[in-house]
C-alpha cells in the first residue's frame, strides 16, 4: 500500500487544484496538491513538504477531512489517500510542478477531469455534503 496525502486549501469559498503536466502519468488530469509519504514521515510533515515542493508555500495543516483507498489498473499497489484541510496566504502560492493551478468553486469540480481516486471526494464537496474550512488544530 502507498500512502498519499493531499491538501484541500480553501480561500473565499474556492479550493486550490492543480492540473498534472503534459507528459506526466495521468497527464492533464486535475488533482489536489500533495504526494507520497516517505518512510519515517508523519502525514502532516509529508504534506507540508509536498506543498513546499509543489506550490512554494508554507502551509498550516488542519484536520483530516477524508480518507479513501483506490486501486488504479495501471499500478500494482493500492493507494491510501488522506485529505487534510490546509491554510496558507493565497498570494504565497506559486505553480512549481503543475501545468496549471486554479482556485475553483466546489460546484465546478465535477465538470473537470479529475483523477479517478478523487471523484468520490469531488462529489461530496460539490454537493455540500462535505465542507472544507481551515481550522488550525492548535488553538
Amino acid at each position: 500500500m502507498i500512502t498519499v496525502v493531499a491538501a484541500i486549501i480553501e480561500n473565499a469559498g474556492r479550493v486550490l487544484i492543480g492540473q498534472r503536466r503534459r507528459g506526466d502519468s495521468f497527464e492533464l488530469r486535475w488533482e489536489f496538491p500533495g504526494g507520497k509519504v516517505k518512510p519515517g514521515e508523519t502525514l502532516e510533515a509529508a504534506l507540508r513538504r509536498e506543498l513546499r515542493e509543489e506550490l512554494g508555500a508554507e502551509c498550516r495543516i488542519g484536520r483530516e477531512i477524508y480518507r479513501t483507498r483506490f486501486q488504479y489498473p495501471e499500478m500494482r499497489d493500492t493507494l491510501e489517500l488522506i485529505f487534510f484541510s490546509a491554510g496558507t496566504a493565497p498570494e504565497s502560492v506559486r505553480n512549481i510542478v503543475f501545468e496549471e493551478i486554479r482556485w475553483a468553486l466546489p460546484s465546478e469540480l465535477p465538470a473537470m477531469d479529475f483523477l479517478p481516486a478523487d471523484r468520490e471526494l469531488i462529489a461530496k464537496l460539490a454537493s455540500g455534503e462535505l465542507q472544507v474550512f481551515f481550522h488550525s488544530k492548535s488553538r
